[in-house]
Formats: structure tokens, sequence, C-alpha cells
């Protein structure tokens, strides 16, 4: 979604001044909002050859000549839900837009089928025991667990893949030999898998030292294996390599509304009172970009979580940055979540 800023225009704009626009920013299309970004509509090139096809002037607002009911996509859509669209209505852009119908990106057809691949491992992590899923983990690794048709760590393996990764490492402890059995060496999906195995649980952080550090050259991306999330992988990555950060943590807001009416005081005197005040906080969405000095300082054996390993680096004065995720996100770690999954797989996560 690179420059797609470049394509806002407002509706008093001239049709010459549009057609302008189009052709500088090369990517067809001229989106039209009013001043707080919310779409009014779009202007592609059919627009522009029908407006000329009935003699009208290159000097008419753009609004005259638009469409006003363009095709959408929302924010949290998933790639292969914007194809599907575009490929059922036969469109090459699609404007994207948030809950208030604000334009927040613009995707399209060229940009959505690049398939360069990107060389950097991906570390997915599924060894955990499930025990609040249990008894469906009894005979199941939680990975395993279907929504869908699909085990979970299908649906993660498969949304890497369409980014363009294809180097996958993934961590097992508990019935490893059905993670094994079921991804194989990923020639399946045209990728390469391979495996590292915890006898004892070493924790996430931990589990990154039993990597081959002499093959780990390049920014690695860490997800636990029970997470469903509709995240651009590659605009994460992009983020990394920008800051420059030893790691990046990928955080979600969290609202948390206390059931009590809060006093402020001073002493024995009350200042102020806030009746049922929302507080909001960013937690640790599961999702990690290491660099590859990091990935290689762990030590093999050691047993450690990730957020204190990247408390360690914070505490030596390294840069930790973070990457807040607006797209959808579900952590399958409650039997309701589970369920919850099965019940947006058709909408959200298909």
């Amino acid at each position: 979604m690179k420059n797609w800023e470049n394509t806002l225009v407002n509706p008093l704009s001239t049709l010459e001044d549009a057609i302008g626009i189009m052709d500088r920013s090369a990517l067809r299309v001229a989106i039209v909002v009013d001043p707080n970004r919310r779409l009014l509509g779009t202007l592609t090139d059919g627009d522009v050859r029908r407006a000329l096809l009935r003699h009208q002037p290159l000097s008419i607002p753009v609004s005259e000549v638009m469409c006003v009911t363009p095709q959408v996509a929302q924010q949290d859509w998933s790639r292969e839900r914007i194809l599907g669209v575009m490929e059922t209505t036969q469109l090459l852009q699609l404007p994207v837009l948030d809950e208030q119908g604000v334009v927040v990106g613009l995707e399209t057809l060229h940009g959505l089928l690049d398939k360069r691949l990107l060389n950097n491992p991906v570390f997915l992590m599924a060894g955990g025991f499930g025990t609040r899923l249990y008894p469906l983990t009894q005979d199941c690794p939680k990975p395993l667990l279907k929504v869908g048709d699909k085990p979970i760590l299908e649906l993660i393996l498969e949304r890497f893949i369409s980014a363009g990764f294809h180097r996958f490492f993934i961590s097992t402890h508990y019935l490893p030999e059905m993670v094994r059995d079921y991804f194989g060496d990923g020639k399946r999906w045209g990728v390469t898998i391979r495996y590292t195995h915890e006898e004892t649980p070493l924790g996430t952080g931990g589990a990154v030292g039993l990597l081959p550090h002499d093959e780990i050259n390049e920014p690695m991306l860490m997800m636990n294996g029970d997470l469903l999330t509709t995240l651009n992988y590659r605009e994460l990555l992009e983020f990394h390599n920008e800051h420059k950060g030893v790691a990046t943590m990928c955080v979600r807001e969290y609202e948390y509304q206390v059931p009590y009416g809060v006093i402020q005081s001073d002493g024995h005197l009350i200042r102020s009172m806030i009746e049922k005040p929302v507080q909001k906080f960013f937690v640790n969405a599961g999702v990690y970009v290491l660099s590859p000095e990091l990935v290689k300082s762990v030590v093999p054996g050691i047993k450690i979580d990730m957020p204190t390993l990247l408390e360690m680096e914070i505490a030596k004065n390294r840069d930790v940055t973070m990457f807040p995720v607006h797209e959808y996100w579900l952590d399958i770690g409650r039997m309701e979540d589970f369920k919850r999954a099965q019940s947006e797989f058709e909408t959200i996560l298909k």
C-alpha cells in the first residue's frame, strides 16, 4: 500500500488535476475524500474514458464523474478475501477503510500478487500443552486443533507463505511426532520446514537457543503457534528494518474498565471522582522480530521467556521497538476463544 496517499483528491479538484494525480502515482486510481479523509468516491481509468466519451470538459469537478458507490475493503480483511473480491468484481484497486469510513490504505492487484520471496526465517512455537483447552488437547497438541477445516498452525503457516516467506522452523515439545507427521519438510506447501525439540520446556526465549545460529543471518520473525491474525507480516518486517532495533514486539491495545468510582484524593480531602474509568494498556501480542545478533546471543539450554529476554536487552540500553496490531488478532488460549475462532473463521479468517 505504499504511496497510496498520493492518490487522494478533494471533490472540487478538476478532472484534469485528478488525471495528473493518477498518472504520477501510477496506481491508476484517484480516491476522492472529504477533509477528514472519509471516502466520497473513486475515479478510475474507466471513469475518465466515459467522461471523455461524453465530451465533458477537463475543467469539471471530479465529483461529477467519480463513482460514488465504489467497492471497498475493510481494514481487517485478509489478502485472500481482497483478492476474491477483486476477481469477482474485475477491479484492479480497492480503497481500504476503517470502521468510520476513513481511507487508511489502498490495495492493488499488482501489489497483492507480488510473489517476491523473503529469505527471513520464521520461527513458530508449537510446543505448549494447551491445558486450558483440555480435553481437546488430551491427544492432540493445541496448534493442530482445527479452525474450520485446517489446524491453527497450518492457517498461520499459509498466511506467512502468502506474504512471501519460505524458511520455517517449528519448535515442539508436547506430542512432537504429530506436528512433524502433519507438516513434514514443508514440500506440500512449497517451503522448507525444520524442527527444534525441547526435551524440557525452555520458554519462548529459551527455544531460540536451539536454532542453528549459524544459519540465522537476517531478522527472524517469531510467533506463538496458537494465534490467529490478519497482521501484515511484510509491513512488520519493514517497520523493524526501518527502526533498526535489536527486536520488535507486536502489541495490542487492551482496555480495562474499573467497575467502581475511582477517588482522587489529597490527604483526607477528595479532589475528584471518576465513575468507572477505562484504562488502556499495550499488551504483548505474541509476535516478534528478532535481530540475528539477538538470536545468536541466546545460549542453548537456557530457560527464559521472551519478555524477560527483551527486558534484559532494554536493561543494556538496546532498542526494543513495539509495533501496534490493529488487525484481527485472537489468542486461542481458552475454550471460549476456540469457539470464537470457529464462528469468525468464514467471515474474517478464510
